[in-house]
């Protein structure tokens, strides 16, 4: 959980890839679920609480009001959808984007807020959230357009995650899975989580415009490749 929370706090995402594989080995699903949504929500209120300033709290607003939209369409997915072939499908076009990226594929930004880009990456990641628990690539995306940099990047998905995170957890609740365990184990983590999250933010404020980028369509690509990974060992 250290871990994670160090790369939530220095790039604004990505520790659920790493805390809940990670958890499953030594927790059954239904504690390491809540458990990871609860250090999430905590590292998104001390984050926004420290870099409050760096916020863009239109955009956090519009992305979580069209990720709301999107999340029944992701449960419909999980439900219904044949989950290995649209994860390994998903984790494609991530790959794909990632590295198209990274070679300098994407010239193209957005000098003002566009609420159709936020309508559209808030829908996806509203899906993606709902029917695989990862928000993150659409959120990325939109913040690489606007030209946000690490710092902005980093406290205005803070802003996003926090009220997204709250709603997740309420789903839980309503499912019965916020247990004394869940509780426990979270108190037991919560020693590690201020320190992580300072750690965190002191990389955050020392990557360059450029290292920022390049770690952020990195961490996109390893998403992507997991996802493929993931449905090559469930075909298997």
């Amino acid at each position: 959980m250290f871990v994670a929370t160090v790369i939530r706090s220095a790039f604004g995402f990505g520790e659920a890839l790493i805390a809940v594989p990670l958890l499953a080995f030594f927790l059954p699903m239904r504690i390491a679920a809540p458990l990871a949504v609860l250090v999430s929500i905590t590292i998104a209120a001390v984050v926004v609480v420290q870099d409050w300033r760096h916020i863009h709290l239109r955009s956090a607003g519009w992305l979580v009001f069209s990720t709301i939209f999107g999340i029944p369409v992701g449960l419909l997915l999980l439900t219904h959808a044949p989950e290995r072939a649209i994860r390994a499908g998903l984790g494609v076009l991530i790959l794909l984007f990632a590295l198209f990226t990274l070679r300098g594929g994407v010239g193209a930004k957005l000098h003002k807020d566009s609420k159709v880009w936020m309508a559209v990456c808030g829908f996806i990641a509203g899906v993606l959230g709902g029917a695989y628990g990862m928000n993150g690539p659409p959120l990325v995306i939109y913040g690489s357009l606007r030209g946000w940099t690490a710092q902005q990047f980093r406290a205005t998905l803070q802003a996003y995650f926090l009220p997204a995170s709250i709603l997740g957890m309420a789903g839980y609740v309503s499912a019965g899975m916020w247990t004394r365990d869940v509780t426990r184990d979270f108190l037991f983590c919560l020693p590690v989580l201020l320190p992580a999250i300072l750690l965190g933010r002191a990389i955050n404020h020392r990557l360059s415009a450029s290292a920022f980028s390049r770690y952020i369509y990195g961490g996109l690509a390893l998403i992507g490749l997991a996802l493929i990974i993931q449905s090559i060992v469930h075909f298997s």
